[in-house]
């Protein structure tokens, strides 16, 4: 049962098919739920107020429950994909949910539940939950998050770099392939095309005619099979260039890799390191630490909850 006097903090982090709950002490984990929550499916088959009013109450059907037992919980925190007023909360637009335009979804739950919400891109709630579990290194963390997009936070000196507008670190939508595949931003040939679960079961289509998960095409891999094999190492050599543009730019000292895709980074490593190397300025050679996450996707959560606390 949970201590009377405990304070804790509410983290949900919204992947493509499912909500991820986390209540924190402090940052240790006190328990995690799972709720299916299919939003891009939502997306496509409602009118945009329709699909906007169905996540609401799915996303309050899933919180509910531990609010009611947690009763200390004072604000809740949401990692969400997409582009994120950081002064307004109000969602622009999110590349994989077609139609959310101009929504505020910490305005609208607050009104549904009675308790604070703060939403935060994913990828920064992320960025940030893992620069706190590594310690705050002094050199900065740029995150990316490979699931089924491609996200990407920057934390420095604790704390986290929106931008102007709240659209900084979009590097999943930097273009490593002049007129490659649409993207769901509108674009063509972003490295969200190519590295992300999304973009690697496609690209094992173009390759081969057969529609797979990038789960089942690592494992083909594992097992010696050379198209799925050539996938992974072109999304690790397209996820390299994309982050050699962006250090050029941000110059920090750690790189973080998370995400589901991040479990096959066995098949991505080595194509990945030769053309990071090849592509940075010769004086940041050897002076980026690049990290594969340990946390098991709880930075999200965390990053969030920490975030509205």
């Amino acid at each position: 049962m949970p201590e009377a006097s405990a304070v804790y903090r509410l983290g949900l982090d919204v992947g493509g098919t499912n909500l991820r709950l986390g209540v924190f002490s402090d940052l240790a984990l006190v328990e995690e739920t799972r709720f299916q929550a299919n939003y891009s499916a939502i997306c496509k088959q409602y009118p945009p107020t329709q699909a906007w009013q169905t996540i609401l109450q799915v996303t309050a059907e899933a919180i509910q429950p531990l609010l009611d037992k947690y009763t200390g919980i004072a604000a809740i925190g949401i990692g969400f994909p997409g582009f994120i007023d950081p002064n307004t909360g109000v969602l622009a637009q999110s590349p994989n949910l077609p139609g959310l335009r101009e929504v505020n979804l910490g305005h609208d739950l607050s009104g549904l539940l009675g308790v604070n919400v703060r939403v935060e891109n994913d990828a920064n709630a992320a960025a940030y939950g893992e620069y706190c579990q590594l310690g705050q290194p002094a050199g900065g963390l740029l995150y990316v998050g490979l699931g089924t997009g491609v996200g990407a936070g920057l934390v420095v000196n604790g704390q986290v770099w929106a931008g102007h507008h709240g659209y900084a670190l979009e590097a999943g939508h930097i273009i490593v392939v002049p007129e490659g595949r649409l993207c769901g931003c509108g674009n063509h040939g972003c490295v969200e095309q190519y590295a992300s679960a999304t973009g690697i079961s496609q690209a094992y289509a173009d390759l081969t005619g057969q529609t797979r998960t990038a789960r089942d095409i690592a494992q083909a891999a594992d097992s010696g099979d050379i198209d799925a094999q050539t996938v992974y190492a072109d999304a690790g050599s397209k996820l390299a260039q994309m982050l050699a543009s962006v250090l050029k730019v941000v110059d920090v000292e750690n790189v973080l890799i998370g995400g589901g895709v991040a479990a096959a980074w066995s098949l991505m490593s080595a194509a990945f390191h030769q053309r990071l190397e090849h592509d940075l300025i010769p004086v940041l050679r050897g002076k980026i630490k690049v990290h594969i996450t340990r946390s098991g996707d709880v930075a999200g959560m965390l990053g969030a909850a920490l975030l509205a606390a």
